[in-house]
């Protein structure tokens, strides 16, 4: 995939079998006098497709920055009108979210904006396990019987052609807000804001990598704008939409949205916002997750997102919604620590799940798309082990609970370069699956069992050149190469500058060496510390998460320690001891011949 890219420290094949390449440039500062940290973040900005004349831009993402004008989306100005007479003439209104981070929050944003707007909207968050994924026509149907005149989709609704309709025919407007693919036929919704319409206008499809929280937001503009142009604040003060930016980061990290453009000024306005303090349930989410510092955007996936993922996987689907949107301290603290508690469930399921699933690896060697399915599995962490999976194989994984019936539910992670959502989608339409539909990088699917052959032969006929193309030539591309004493905190702290970090936006991976191994052992669950000592006396922890099995972990534990090497990874803050200092999270090493 990067052939183009020069080669590194002459790397052609490394422990895991990766040629280290320069992803902007050499960036060797080993021996480098005059070297400056500026110097490097330039580069980081320019390597990830920051423009030159728009670098200040880049280094202070702000929204005034980036964020268009919501009315170039379809539909956009029609949603923020009707939402608009809702307000005006106080109707019932419903905000139907999906039941994971992008749903709770898109949720949360709007219900916390009509509630400073003066209308108290209800939130319905359909059960993972009895109703699936989407917009549901027995549940549309059954908010219109209890009052609710108007309903909002968020993070779903693009392929609910039924539910629209048995909605409409009930009498009740349907606005959809939603970013993940669509069909050329829409489903039938007063409005339907997606940048990923595939009639968007081309100033909208731009953004088409926003989480459905950012959608969210554009629409809270929209909104906003329009009842000022209906005199709405003649006598009250207008909503500060950007203190729901907190929110706005949280689903696109935990969604893992491309940190391009506007989002990167989401996440880093919005980490400022959640620094404040500002949220209630947010404050007792970051308590329960033990963070004793302001978060950063990598807590937004690892720590926060997954305790709110879990009241929709394992435990009650509304409790993100309900702990994201009260103002009461004492129940915040209460539906945190229930999350925080159902968290620890579903990793438990998660293991059970993940090691039967690779059991099934050797008889799917052959495949381009790994396709595992089990009875009995849980559908709630399907798409963590699925993420598992596409990590330990490198191709495209779609894990499958089947039920009593035979009825599979599937989620499925994909690798760069290669559009699971689109053949997810062409399957559906094929006849291969009862439902489908995602982004390139992830999907969902419902599936009878006795289809599930016919539909991997399908997959890996439709995305097997792809995924032959992808990993025809592994490469693992560094940003700089650095003395073993040059690895401090000073340098996370430069590189911080270049972020916020995420998909689309990848975090700067450095080299050091030559170092040789002091110490190497296996801690916790199947992870990989190593103590590195260089030339220059200094020495260097690090730890490769998930890789003691693995061909690196086991050649690092059988290495000699008198033969030096190159490693690789990405250089975090460890704050655990008296002194903060910097250790590598490993991801490759190389022998030095």
């Amino acid at each position: 995939m990067h052939d183009t890219l020069p080669t590194a420290l002459n790397i052609e094949r490394s422990i895991t079998g990766q040629t280290w390449q320069w992803r902007g440039g050499n960036g060797d500062v080993r021996s480098s006098q005059d070297f400056r940290p500026d110097d490097l973040v330039t580069q980081l900005l320019l390597s990830r497709g920051a423009p030159r004349a728009e670098l200040e831009q880049y280094r202070n993402p702000t929204i005034r920055g980036f964020m268009p004008d919501p009315a170039v989306f379809r539909d956009m100005d029609a949603a923020a009108e009707r939402l608009a007479q809702a307000i005006l003439t106080s109707e019932k209104v419903t905000i139907y979210g999906d039941y994971d981070v992008d749903g709770a929050t898109s949720a949360a944003v709007l219900i916390r904006l009509l509630r400073e707007l003066g209308l108290a909207a209800g939130a319905y968050i359909p059960d993972r396990l009895m109703e699936g994924y989407g917009p549901s026509g027995a549940a549309l149907v059954k908010l219109a019987e209890q009052g609710s005149t108007l309903i909002v989709t968020v993070d779903c609704g693009a392929m609910a052609f039924d539910a629209l309709a048995q909605a409409k025919t009930a009498g009740v407007d349907v606005i959809v807000v939603d970013h993940h693919k669509c069909a050329a036929e829409l489903p039938e919704a007063l409005a339907l804001v997606n940048p990923n319409r595939l009639d968007e206008s081309d100033a909208g499809a731009v953004h088409g990598h926003l989480a459905a929280v950012g959608m969210v937001f554009l629409l809270g503009a929209a909104l906003i704008r329009t009842l000022r142009g209906h005199g709405y604040f003649s006598d009250r003060a207008e909503p500060k939409l950007l203190e729901l930016l907190d929110l706005v980061a949280l689903g696109t990290v935990a969604d893992v949205a491309k940190l391009q453009g506007l989002n990167r000024a989401f996440v880093a306005q919005g980490l400022k916002v959640m620094g404040q303090g500002r949220n209630t349930g947010m404050n007792a989410l970051i308590e329960a997750s033990r963070l004793t510092r302001k978060p950063i955007c990598s807590d937004l996936g690892f720590a926060l997102g997954p305790r709110i993922n879990a009241g929709g996987r394992v435990g009650k689907s509304d409790l993100g919604v309900r702990l994201l949107t009260t103002e009461d301290a004492e129940e915040a603290r209460q539906i945190a620590g229930e999350l925080n508690q159902l968290n620890e469930e579903r990793r438990a399921i998660e293991a059970h799940v993940q090691e039967q699933a690779e059991e099934m690896l050797a008889a799917q060697h052959n495949r381009a798309v790994m396709v595992l399915s089990g009875k009995g599995w849980h559908p709630g962490v399907i798409g963590i082990v699925a993420g598992r999976i596409k990590e330990k194989t490198g191709k495209p994984s779609l894990v499958i609970a089947v039920d009593d019936n035979g009825t599979g539910k599937g989620s499925g992670r994909s690798i760069y370069g290669v559009d699971l959502g689109a053949a997810i989608i062409a399957a559906k339409d094929e006849g291969y699956l009862v439902a489908g539909g995602g982004h390139a990088m992830a999907a969902g699917l419902t599936v009878e069992e006795d289809r599930l052959a016919d539909f991997a032969d399908y997959l890996d006929d439709r995305l097997g050149r792809d995924v032959s193309e992808a990993s025809a030539h592994k490469s693992l591309l560094l940003d700089a190469v650095v003395a073993p004493g040059g690895v401090t905190p000073d340098l996370v702290t430069a590189m911080d500058t270049a972020g916020p970090y995420g998909m689309g936006w990848p975090a700067p991976r450095i080299a050091t060496g030559p170092v040789r191994i002091i110490k190497c052992d296996v801690v916790g669950t199947n992870h990989l510390r190593t103590i590195v000592a260089g030339d220059d006396g200094r020495s260097i922890k690090t730890i490769a998460f998930r890789q003691a099995d693995s061909e690196l972990g086991q050649t690092l534990l059988a290495a000699p320690r008198d033969r030096k090497l190159w490693i690789a990874g990405r250089v975090k803050i460890d704050d655990w001891g008296a002194r903060p200092a910097a250790e590598l999270h490993l991801e490759d090493a190389a022998w030095i011949e």
